[in-house]
């Protein structure tokens, strides 16, 4: 029964991050299908190309949230069938794995939705969207995390600004966000390792899906970040 309500939360956790954020708001406000334009990611660097600035900001936002619902859904989840409210920050370390594997499990889906036939988003957004949720909410993280966040969108912005690729950012800012993990806090070491690997396993991930990106930077043929007018 253990095994099956774990697969229940982890599902939940799944078809929340599933959700393509994007695709929705493109159909629904512009009555286009995203996945025809650009790089056909549903993901809001891919949504600003439309030329909407505001579906492209509502996209980064609700992607960005994602984890924090998913964890909010997961727990609630975990009232009705274990009896009990598990609440953030009063817990131990089990809970903190709870919470990274739904992170996790969230970036997954937000890249290989099952709505969609397994085609999403890169990750970059829902990666940003775990920084704040751990800034806030998992007890380990000191108040100092707050601003790890804000320096990993900062990372993002000074480099799209320099080089105007999206590609080139994400890849930049996930490579430094296990640096900054590691070392803008004041906790334990244990703690702090643990959460260092999983943020380079989301770097890894986040690379792989930005394979293609990869080879056109070498080759000189990304594109810049666009706005139709």
């Amino acid at each position: 029964m253990m095994y099956l309500n774990g697969f229940i939360l982890f599902l939940i956790a799944y078809l929340i991050g599933a959700i393509p954020t994007g695709l929705i708001l493109t159909k629904l406000f512009l009555k286009q299908d995203i996945r025809n334009i650009g790089s056909g990611s549903t993901g809001a660097t891919n949504v600003l190309r439309t030329g909407s600035k505001i579906l492209a900001l509502l996209t980064l936002i609700i992607d960005a949230l994602k984890p924090y619902i998913a964890l909010v859904s997961v727990h609630y989840a975990m009232k009705e069938l274990f009896g009990s409210i598990v609440t953030f920050g009063a817990y131990g370390l089990y809970e903190d794995y709870i919470n990274m594997a739904v992170c996790g499990i969230v970036i997954f889906a937000h890249c290989f939705p099952v709505y969609l036939k397994f085609k999403g988003g890169k990750g970059v957004a829902t990666t940003f969207g775990t920084l704040f949720l751990f800034s806030e909410h998992v007890e380990f993280l000191s108040i100092d995390w707050y601003i790890l966040p804000i320096i990993a969108l900062s990372t993002w912005l000074i480099v799209a600004f320099i080089s105007k690729k999206s590609s080139l950012s994400a890849l930049l800012t996930s490579l430094l966000i296990p640096v900054y993990v590691y070392n803008f806090n004041d906790v334990s070491s244990y703690a702090k390792l643990h959460l260092t690997y999983f943020y380079i396993g989301v770097t890894i991930f986040v690379i792989i899906r930005h394979t293609s990106n990869i080879k056109r930077l070498l080759k000189g043929t990304e594109s810049n970040i666009v706005i139709k007018k």
